[in-house]
């Protein structure tokens, strides 16, 4: 596997939401807004190493709340990025992410990257596959966005604050 730089910016919170019906710390998918050392470099770095010493699994105030690696390349930068965010597994190789950013009024900087670039390789568990990563929207974001917000209610709360339209992503697996 190639070394690749892992970072995070956001609202302050770690990556949150999860990729399965296992217990949900705190909805979304921020990451902290820090990267000087201790900050959100550091800390993610940890979780994706952790991840990947353990087939997926990781610890602390995420133990039994699995995670995804999503490999996303910068819009601007062209620098390929590793992020731990949660995922909503829905079958068929296919996997929600929501770019809730702990409920900021922006998008998270990853947004971005996906809509610029939306071909990208995950990690879930000890498996790396490639994924088309499409946001939803209309009627697919109007009927899925309950079923999120019934598994992570935060996630309501979040937009319920805000006046942006939380983004959801599909990744679809293409291989």
């Amino acid at each position: 596997m190639t070394d690749h730089k892992v970072v995070g910016r956001g609202s302050g919170r770690p990556p949150v939401s999860s990729c399965s019906g296992a217990r949900r710390s705190t909805p979304g998918s921020a990451t902290m807004a820090n990267s000087a050392p201790g900050g959100a470099n550091d800390y993610n770095a940890k979780i994706v190493e952790e991840f990947r010493a353990n087939q997926g699994r990781v610890g602390g105030p995420w133990a039994g709340t699995p995670l995804i690696l999503i490999h996303h390349v910068g819009a601007k930068s062209g620098v390929e990025r590793v992020l731990p965010v949660g995922c909503f597994p829905q079958g068929g190789g296919r996997f929600a992410i929501v770019a809730s950013n702990g409920g900021s009024p922006t998008h998270p900087d990853w947004y971005h990257n996906l809509k610029a670039n939306p071909r990208i390789n995950v990690e879930v568990g000890a498996q790396t596959f490639a994924v088309l990563a499409e946001e939803l929207e209309g009627a697919a974001r109007a009927e899925l966005w309950p079923k999120l917000v019934a598994e992570v209610p935060q996630l309501g709360g979040y937009q319920a604050r805000i006046t942006r339209q939380i983004p959801v992503f599909m990744l679809t697996r293409q291989d």
